[in-house]
């Protein structure tokens, strides 16, 4: 599996950018209340959208494109030679 930059410089930064505010903003409240631990999990995310904008990879843009090519190639299968797509009712 090759790891190749899917993502463009602006969406990198704008992924940086919501990741440390999404970050900043669950530390400040895991400040005031310690005890919950969703903060936690928010804040595993913003650093989440910080990593994603540095390496410029996101997983989740490589599946769905992963998706639409073996959809691609699943409809190209199902093609007749005249360009009708075979019906199987069972």
């Amino acid at each position: 599996m090759k790891v190749r930059p899917n993502i463009g410089i602006v969406n990198a930064l704008v992924r940086i950018t919501a990741g440390l505010t999404i970050l900043a903003w669950s530390t400040s409240k895991m400040v005031k209340r310690p005890w919950k631990d969703s903060y936690l999990f928010i804040a595993m995310l913003g650093a989440m959208k910080v990593g994603e904008g540095i390496v410029r990879y996101c997983p989740m843009t490589a599946a769905y494109e992963k998706g639409q090519d073996m959809m691609e190639q699943k409809n190209s299968e199902d093609e007749d030679s005249d360009g009708w797509i075979q019906y199987n009712p069972s």
